[in-house]
């Protein structure tokens, strides 16, 4: 039976939740597919975004970014960890080469390491990054992209711009310095909209507007202003810290399915620029109230493609601590839920992968 092998960033949860539709879709046209996920990724987010079966690796391809909290990244401390991988490459190289000679892929998809797409092309194996970013990208853009090393710059080219295909699902960064390069669209999940069931689900009436409040798998942020801010209002979260001292919060399962759940049918959606959350967010037609996040790279280019799809309001960090939502939640409430954005990323990228496998 044909094996695909995945290999993700376990920097929060967005590049398992962005690969696994291609992965899933896969699965439905190979029925026989056989999968294993390399990654520190949690299990139970894991098993709700993939078909069941999968083989799980809990072993890291790379290193992630560390973070304070969703918004800021320690960059500094990020850069010496990335230099400190590159100056023990050959063992991490070694030790990849074993694990593909143990388990005998016959593609190779990363989301977003370049040490799998490296060792995929020099066994013959083969591979495609899948992402709306590359980690070269992103520290060549941030703040301490003066002080790449130019050594581990060319290694991460290398091993992204040899892989057979690069895909960059709608909305990514440009990077258009690949030569594998491959646009497609947006890649989500989005489910039916049923508000009245999400109403019944949390006990809540239905003269409530309900909205989302997560930041991803990176930490969290404390919404201030009080136990109380809208009447008619209610947030729903499935972050424990944020219902402390909360009297219009209700806590919700942190599983991924759970999560997708409420975003398809709630009224509004209080987020962070990242892939995965603004992909939903479109494919549902949910509006969204975005937490400035200044330091990423890869923000503008979300927020540029998401404010052409939704009803989009930014607040900052410091407006968001002091719990002044109201007025930007309200304008979003009167625009209302758009058209959706049809995910035509999935199966574009199955297309061309299924190509590879096959």
């Amino acid at each position: 039976m044909p094996h695909l092998f995945v290999a993700v960033t376990a920097h929060g949860y967005g590049h398992l939740a962005q690969v696994a539709p291609v992965v899933t879709e896969l699965k439905l046209r190979l029925p026989d597919l056989e999968i294993s996920l390399q990654g520190n990724i949690a299990p139970a987010f894991a098993n709700a975004r993939l078909p069941a079966g999968y083989h799980h690796i809990p072993l890291a391809a790379d290193v992630p970014l560390p973070m304070d909290g969703p918004l800021t990244t320690r960059w500094a401390e990020g850069l010496a960890d990335y230099v400190a991988f590159d100056l023990d490459y050959p063992a991490h190289q070694a030790r990849q080469r074993r694990l593909f000679e143990q388990t005998r892929p016959d593609l190779v998809l990363a989301d977003i390491p370049w040490l799998p797409l490296d060792v995929a092309r020099a066994m013959g194996i083969p591979c495609a990054g899948l992402c709306s970013l590359s980690w070269y990208d992103i520290l060549a853009e941030s703040p301490v992209g003066d002080q790449l090393p130019s050594a581990l710059a060319q290694r991460m080219q290398r091993a992204y711009g040899g892989a057979d295909l690069f895909l960059r699902p709608a909305p990514s960064m440009p990077m258009s310095w690949l030569p594998n390069g491959r646009d497609i669209g947006p890649i989500a999940q989005p489910l039916v909209r049923d508000p009245l069931r999400l109403h019944e689900r949390f006990g809540r009436p239905v003269t409530e507007q309900l909205v989302l409040m997560q930041f991803g798998g990176t930490g969290r942020l404390q919404l201030g202003g009080g136990p109380h801010l809208m009447d008619n209002v209610h947030l729903l979260s499935p972050d424990a810290d944020a219902g402390r001292g909360r009297e219009d919060l209700t806590l919700i399962d942190a599983d991924g399915n759970s999560v997708l759940e409420v975003l398809a049918s709630c009224d509004a959606l209080i987020t962070k620029p990242g892939y995965g959350t603004f992909a939903e967010a479109a494919c549902n037609g949910i509006p969204v109230l975005s937490v400035e996040r200044q330091d990423w790279p890869e923000s503008r280019w979300l927020v540029d493609w998401l404010a052409q799809q939704v009803p989009l309001r930014e607040i900052s960090a410091s407006d968001f601590a002091a719990g002044q939502i109201c007025e930007p939640l309200a304008e979003l409430f009167a625009e209302g839920i758009a058209e959706p954005v049809v995910p035509t990323g999935v199966a574009e990228a199955a297309d061309l992968l299924i190509d590879l496998i096959k």
